[in-house]
């Protein structure tokens, strides 16, 4: 799964207005922080992530373990990080409206 140009677009646009779902500190990556994780990409589909580490290096060898550790057929996408701050993409086809993100914003800014 490969996001255009076009669709990081929206999704850096929308995401722009979400909070942190999942925070991850220095303790590192947990069972429970992955089933976490797991859940709220497939509640939410675009989720922002806070990376609670000092070092930008270590910050980018986290969220690589943390793509790569991910459970789950599908995995995720990073859309954007800024700073200690991480957007990632997974799409669900069975998403609940309500709680979905990218149902939620569709309209966003009229894009997609």
């Amino acid at each position: 799964m490969s996001l255009s140009q076009a669709q990081k677009k929206a999704f850096r646009s929308i995401g722009h207005h979400l909070n942190p779902v999942v925070t991850v500190s220095e303790n590192g990556i947990s069972e429970n922080l992955l089933a976490e994780l797991d859940r709220a990409l497939r509640d939410h589909e675009l989720i922002k992530v806070k990376l609670a580490i000092p070092e930008r290096e270590d910050r980018a060898v986290v969220l690589e373990s943390l793509l790569a550790e991910l459970p789950g057929n599908a995995k995720a996408e990073l859309v954007q990080t800024i700073g200690k701050m991480a957007l990632l993409y997974r799409r669900n086809p069975h998403a609940n409206p309500k709680l979905s993100n990218i149902s939620r914003f569709e309209n966003h800014h009229g894009r997609f």
